[in-house]
């Protein structure tokens, strides 16, 4: 049996926990939106087509802040294609994922959404095959109160009061060969230094992150950063990361340790940020929105082939895309992945996992039919729930295990909350050993443990394999169960964790 012993500190805190980490993301891509948040017809769908057992599940999830509509999709995307009646807006070839776009979904459709759902929204622009002057021409649509053609034009299209949008994504992955409108460092910077002035010329209160690197593995990584944030250092708040991950050829080590390439890639994005700061003496520093993440099995795009949406060119509607179905390791990374986020929640106040229904998501729905969770769902769904107050340092003594890709890597991941309000720690703890459970031994410095609130597990149910999933005929076969034998006396916590498993342990404390 591995072993691992960690120490929390009630005086060793990094940072509040910030509320949007636990984001997600809506695209116009696959069946995301259509057949996923919105399918007018269906038997669970409301008053405005939105589907009710999906926004159940968006809620139960905790998702905070949702970034739309792109993602690459927003790089060739008019944004006032989606106003107005329905039956007017006009059908658009989508060049993103080669696919027939109706726009029968819009913005007005995604801010009624957003309300229903109890999220906050992150509106990205295109910034692909447009600039500066569509850019402030969707803030004042979207957040001048009145008295001005586009505000006046809101107000037409059914909202009075204004949207108040104040998260805004200048763009995405602009240094990617793939994007529509690619575009140098050089000319990026430039661009969003001048949309953002633009941009809170109309609104001085918005916030704007400025595309980083969609990759680590990116040549330009690094420099990308470096020459953007020179250009634009003083009108963004935030510089994006995106990341994902997936095993290759059956090496489950190196997949269970991605966290550490997070890791890696999140200090060297702040340490980049940091010496654009010294270099133009600037007073505020850039924080970090890692607004797509995930676990995505990068093999192809189509799933399914549906001849009754394919066009006469071979255009389709809301294809069946990257449905990728999610099993017990997979979690286990997502879990690990959390942590990082949390773990690095001083500079990282944003995250979105990508994306939220459907395509590589959390929740899968069928059209006409059922949506569920996938297994991934639960470390996100508990950590957004559970993780409040003050993040917790915490020092890991860990075994290691060797694996190809990261050498000698702890086998026991693990990050820690402390809401002084309710007086509880909130500790979510992941084992990456595929073989043995882990013997985990807790020293809670600066406190006093009291009862065990909450003992959950997410472990290869019995009988199955760490490939187990949730299909639509098992929905509920991989999901979280109690985690028997945790006991907590005095300053000490302790729990064996089984083999390849998430767990959440929550308990009240007392300072001592």
């Amino acid at each position: 049996m591995s072993r691992a012993k960690i120490s929390i500190d009630r005086d060793f805190t990094i940072s509040e926990v910030p509320r949007r980490l636990f984001g997600s993301f809506v695209e116009h891509m696959g069946r995301c939106v259509y057949t996923g948040i919105y399918e007018p017809g269906h038997p669970e769908a409301d008053e405005q087509g939105f589907r009710k057992d999906v926004l159940a599940l968006t809620k139960e999830l905790g998702a905070t802040v949702i970034r739309y509509p792109g993602g690459n999709f927003v790089s060739g995307y008019n944004w006032e294609d989606g106003i107005g009646p329905v039956a007017n807006r006009p059908r658009r070839l989508d060049g993103a994922w080669h696919t027939l776009e109706t726009n029968a979904f819009g913005l007005h459709e995604f801010v009624d959404w957003s309300r229903k759902a109890g999220t906050e929204i992150m509106e990205a622009i295109n910034l692909g095959t447009r600039g500066v002057d569509a850019a402030r021409e969707i803030v004042e649509y979207a957040n001048h109160p009145g008295g001005t053609y586009l505000s006046d034009l809101r107000a037409k299209n059914g909202h009075k009061d204004p949207f108040d949008i104040k998260l805004w994504c200048l763009g995405n992955e602009m240094d990617g060969p793939w994007q529509i409108g690619h575009k140098t460092a050089e000319e990026y910077g430039r661009l969003a230094q001048e949309a953002g002035k633009a941009m809170r010329f109309v609104d001085p209160d918005i916030e704007l992150v400025a595309c980083g690197s969609s990759s680590s593995q990116m040549d330009t990584f690094g420099s990308w950063e470096q020459t953007v944030l020179t250009h634009a250092y003083n009108e963004v708040d935030y510089v994006s990361l995106h990341a994902y991950y997936q095993e290759h050829d059956g090496d489950a080590g190196s997949f269970l340790a991605s966290a550490v390439d997070m890791d890696y890639f999140i200090e060297s994005v702040v340490a980049t940020a940091d010496s654009v700061r010294a270099k133009g003496k600037h007073k505020k520093h850039i924080n970090l929105s890692f607004d797509e993440w995930n676990v995505w099995y990068q093999s192809g795009l189509d799933t399914e082939d549906q001849p009754h949406r394919v066009n006469a060119s071979g255009w389709r509607e809301h294809p069946r895309v990257i449905e990728d179905h999610y099993n017990v390791t997979d979690a286990v990374v997502v879990g690990t992945l959390l942590n990082s986020l949390l773990r690095h929640g001083d500079r990282v106040k944003i995250a979105n996992q990508a994306q939220l229904v459907n395509v590589i998501a959390p929740i899968l729905s069928e059209e006409n039919g059922p949506a569920w969770r996938q297994s991934i769902f639960y470390p996100f769904a508990r950590m957004a729930e559970l993780a409040k107050g003050l993040i917790l340092r915490t020092e890991v003594d860990s075994d290691k295990y060797e694996n190809a890709r990261f050498g000698g890597t702890d086998l026991v991941d693990v990050s820690a909350t402390w809401d002084e309000e309710s007086g509880r720690i909130a500790l979510f703890f992941a084992n990456r050993g595929l073989e043995e459970a882990a013997d985990v031994e807790v020293a809670l410095r600066g406190f006093d443990a009291g009862r065990i609130t909450r003992a959950e597990v997410l472990e290869i149910p019995e009988g199955k394999d760490r490939f187990a999933k949730n299909e639509l005929d098992t929905r509920g076969q991989v999901g979280l169960t109690a985690l028997a034998g945790v006991k907590a006396s005095g300053d000490e916590l302790r729990l064996t964790l089984p083999a390849l498993s998430w767990a959440v342990v929550e308990l009240e404390v007392a300072k001592n």
